[in-house]
């Protein structure tokens, strides 16, 4: 039996994966955010009072690795 933590990732993940990816970032990005690594990094980033810059990582993945939609 899958737990509660699992299922609800599951659910996000297959929730988000019905969103078109462009390319690689948007799966990376849909990736972290279902499995929790985005709210870490977020709260991380609050505290050291450093950006992230994950929308701009997520836009240069998707320019360098497009898909064929």
């Amino acid at each position: 039996m899958q737990s509660l933590y699992g299922a609800i990732a599951n659910y996000k993940f297959n929730y988000m994966e019905n969103k078109k990816s462009k390319g690689l970032g948007d799966t990376v990005a849909k990736f972290t955010k279902a499995t929790g690594i985005k709210k870490v990094v977020d709260t991380v980033s609050k505290v050291t009072k450093k950006p992230c810059n994950c929308g701009e990582r997520q836009d240069n993945l998707n320019r360098l690795f497009p898909y064929n939609n």
